[in-house]
């Protein structure tokens, strides 16, 4: 790999089933260890993002045991802002009515924020079952 990307965001959930679960079946990701996990063997499942990106959905309890800086307790369990999707239209579309069907509240559209990519015509916010914040966006193509 010459390139760097986005390997993994860590999201803290009270339920990392019941989060795969959402992140499945609402947000149409696919799930990663979620058996492993189940059955005690993985400390926490991921949902694929793409190829080479993963949501990590680590269990609350955990936060206690994890300061990613040594000498910083406390960084555990900090808060992200937001984690956003970039999508194919078609699937932004989908994945807005999927959202409002399984009535998950949306944000009303925002038009042409900056992101990796550049200006996006449209994306929205929603929120996980633990409150996380996700932008879904799409780009022209």
């Amino acid at each position: 790999m010459t390139e760097t990307h986005l390997d993994h965001v860590v999201l803290w959930v009270s339920d990392p089933l019941a989060s795969v679960e959402f992140y499945e079946k609402t947000v149409g990701l696919t799930g990663v260890r979620a058996a492993e996990f189940a059955d005690g063997k993985a400390p926490f499942p991921s949902v694929r993002v793409s190829a080479g990106s993963l949501l990590d959905l680590a269990p609350l309890t955990m936060a206690g045991s994890m300061n990613a800086i040594p000498g910083a307790e406390g960084t555990a369990g900090h808060p992200v802002n937001h984690v956003c999707l970039a999508l194919g239209k078609q699937a932004f579309e989908a994945l807005h009515a999927r959202l409002e069907d399984s009535g998950v509240v949306v944000s009303p559209y925002s038009h042409n924020s900056f992101g990796a990519r550049g200006a996006a015509p449209r994306s929205f916010y929603f929120r996980d079952p633990d409150g996380n914040i996700i932008e879904a966006r799409h780009y022209d193509e």
